[in-house]
């Protein structure tokens, strides 16, 4: 009996091993990313020296005056827990000086981490708004950014970030959506 009962293990231990042998792993995926539809509306608030238009489906922030001449403002996408940390600052004679910081705040902390740094640059004569748009490629803590000036009474710089560890893989599909509405925001700025 014990005879028959190691014939009978040892034949279906082989056939195990042989029905294993083209085993296949599944490749690393990502969850599905469902993003809703937008249409845009205009801010246009007292006290703000700007306005433009940004998705329905974010929320607007003004998390506080820096002092008279500054004021910080964000633009939050819940669902995609991210957000557009924007900064407006007045131009008094140091346009310069903020267009050097917005530059230096693009490529001092994420020039040794991105794949590569898209540079574009945005002009309208007729609103006088004139600027730069960053595209930061790979795993960089921010993904776009980008500083608007008419150079010499209005500074707005942006920077999306996300509150998760940056992985260029699992967020592209949102970095494309919200790069939409920086765009559009940017073409859409006007100084009052």
């Amino acid at each position: 009996m014990k005879r028959v009962n190691k014939i009978i293990l040892s034949l279906l231990a082989s056939i195990l091993m042989c029905a294993c042998s083209d085993y296949m792993p599944k490749p690393k995926g990502y969850f599905r990313i469902d993003l809703p539809e937008k249409s845009y509306k205009t801010f246009h608030k007292d006290g703000f020296p700007c306005s433009f238009e940004y998705a329905d489906n974010v929320s607007m922030v003004k998390t506080s005056d820096i002092g008279a001449d500054s004021v910080w403002i964000d633009v939050i996408y819940p669902k995609c827990n991210a957000r557009i940390y924007g900064t407006y600052r007045k131009v008094e004679g140091n346009f310069n000086q903020l267009s050097e910081e917005a530059y230096r705040l693009v490529y001092q902390p994420h020039v040794s981490k991105a794949d590569g740094i898209n540079t574009s640059f945005f002009g309208d004569d007729d609103h006088k708004v004139y600027g730069m748009f960053y595209e930061l490629k790979g795993n960089t803590a921010s993904n776009i950014q980008f500083a608007m000036s008419d150079s010499t009474h209005h500074f707005l710089r942006g920077a999306l970030y996300f509150n998760a560890n940056p992985n260029k893989d699992s967020i592209a599909p949102v970095v494309d959506y919200i790069k939409e509405d920086i765009i559009n925001l940017i073409n859409t700025l006007e100084w009052k």
